[in-house]
């Protein structure tokens, strides 16, 4: 959680901010928590009246958030690509976007759908610069001429996930066990259909304690670089 609420929930703040509204998610390890907290989320933000004689719940005002979200059970044990292979029945033959829930980020989705399009491709990723670690130093002899605390990295670009995909990936995944990120995309980039959007913002995952109490603090001082809605 960040500041009370799931990873999830922020990042699809994010998506919602944008316009895209409709949230397809697959669900494996603990995906039975990701689904109470998804039916339970109006009544938890709402105003109810509550019959304790026939256990009637009358729902005030509802949820500010117009979501429709489709939970998908895609196994326990079934990779990142098989995951998203799974979800093809719901998608149609539709350009869809695609991230992981362990990653926020302060990235233009219009400008990165904008992106996609304009270059006719299967696949577009999100290219980020890693979080230093440690702070940043430029020194003339003993001198520090220059101090950043931990900036992101000024060389070198990872996969930072936010993906624009076209229906044509899923012929890039031929089962439950096949990671995303090896075959599939290693395939797309040999074929030239994989290309990088550059985002040199704000991005940052939350795959360590570290790493949660960075977005557990820039959360409470207000000043969140992926918090892009309004209350």
């Amino acid at each position: 959680e960040i500041g009370g609420r799931p990873i999830l929930w922020h990042i699809m703040m994010h998506y919602a901010h944008y316009g895209f509204k409709q949230f397809l998610i697959a669900l494996g390890y603990k995906g039975e928590v990701i689904k109470k907290y998804m039916v339970d989320y109006c009544s938890i933000h709402s105003n109810l009246t509550v019959n304790l004689k026939n256990g009637e719940v009358f729902v005030h005002e509802g949820s500010k958030q117009d979501w429709r979200v489709d939970l998908v059970d895609t196994g326990i044990r079934t990779q990142t690509g098989g995951r998203i292979k799974q979800l093809a029945p719901y998608l149609g033959n539709e350009t869809f976007m695609l991230t992981w829930g362990d990653g926020v980020s302060d990235v233009n989705l219009h400008d990165l759908l904008a992106f996609h399009r304009s270059h006719g491709n299967l696949a577009t990723l999100t290219a980020v610069r890693p979080p230093a670690r440690y702070g940043y130093m430029k020194f003339n002899g003993d001198r520090v001429t220059e101090f950043t605390e931990k900036p992101q990295i000024g060389e070198g670009w990872i996969n930072g996930a936010f993906f624009v995909l076209e229906p044509g990936v899923f012929e890039y995944i031929d089962g439950d066990d096949m990671v995303w990120e090896r075959e599939p995309l290693e395939r797309l980039a040999k074929d030239g259909q994989l290309i990088a959007y550059r985002h040199t913002s704000f991005w940052q995952c939350m795959d360590t304690l570290r790493e949660k109490y960075i977005l557990e603090s820039l959360w409470q001082s207000g000043k969140a670089p992926w918090k892009i809605w309004e209350d």
